[in-house]
């Protein structure tokens, strides 16, 4: 067996036992652990289920075990309901020390208000790349699945297998991308100074807690303990096959639907904050 087989292979084992026995519904204790609050953290369906709540006291959070350099990352969510105005629930993968992140986070709201998503990509410190959505459903009314896929390609932030955002990878004209080992973060917490109405809106107590629910704690991604051979980045794992170095045309209209019909905020867009528009624009 030559030495790259052995390594490929060990990166495909690697992948294999990152996302659980139970294929799509692992206990959250297989995959991640307690990082923040853990009396705010409540086991479900033997673990299979996992809520985080926000009360006056604290917020609460979740984080994998493993950091990875490549993958398709998931969870479903179901967010808080009632009034919500200035709580903000978030799924993102981040190396903090390295400045890189992938956000998606949950803006609550007055009630009868719609949620705001928003996504915003740091790379080597650098982010104010916000763009922001209104779904087209009730995330609290069931649980939905939201997906991130990072490859050496590009980056696409999905709902439901719909994506919402893509940012490529257009390092050979300076705009940065992650390229750090990276862990995964489920949270809630006080965002009131600026989540709702720019922060005038601010988080009404007696409606709390603020619980969010989470689900499907698989894991698909390489982890970062063996990358030092590049093999993260190999296109024998399937998030990184030519199938995902862009979108597929059913994909992309369903890409441009969003764009055209939910989107509220684009960065690329905004000529007050960019008179020029960053490079890596239009997305």
């Amino acid at each position: 067996m030559s030495l790259w087989i052995f390594f490929v292979f060990i990166v495909l084992v690697g992948e294999v036992l990152a996302r659980g026995s139970a294929e799509g519904m692992p206990s959250y204790e297989e995959n991640y652990k307690v990082t923040w609050a853990p009396d705010h953290v409540l086991p479900l369906h033997q673990g299979r289920d996992l809520q985080l709540s926000l009360d006056q006291d604290s917020g609460s959070g979740i984080a994998s075990k493993l950091f990875y350099e490549s993958g398709f990352f998931h969870l479903k969510i179901k967010l808080p309901g009632r009034n919500s105005a200035g709580v903000v629930t978030a799924f993102y993968v981040a190396a903090h020390k390295f400045g890189n992140e992938l956000d998606f986070e949950f803006l609550g709201n007055k009630e009868g208000k719609p949620y705001i998503v928003q996504t915003n990509v740091f790379a080597d410190g650098i982010g104010n790349r916000e763009q922001r959505i209104h779904l087209w459903f009730d995330p609290t009314a069931t649980f939905h699945n939201y997906k991130i896929l990072w490859n050496p390609h590009q980056i696409v932030f999905s709902v439901d297998d719909i994506p919402i955002r893509v940012y490529k990878n257009k390092t050979n004209i300076g705009v940065g991308y992650p390229a750090r080992p990276m862990h995964i973060v489920a949270s809630i917490w006080n965002g009131d100074n600026w989540a709702t109405d720019g922060g005038q809106t601010k988080i009404n107590w007696t409606y709390a807690p603020f619980r969010a629910e989470f689900r499907n704690f698989a894991v698909y991604g390489c982890p970062a303990r063996i990358s030092n051979i590049g093999g993260c980045y190999s296109p024998k794992l399937w998030w990184n096959g030519e199938r995902y170095w862009s979108l597929s045309p059913t994909e992309n209209k369903d890409y441009q639907t969003v764009k055209n019909n939910y989107m509220i905020y684009d960065y690329c867009t905004d000529r007050h904050r960019y008179p020029v528009p960053p490079p890596e624009c239009p997305q």
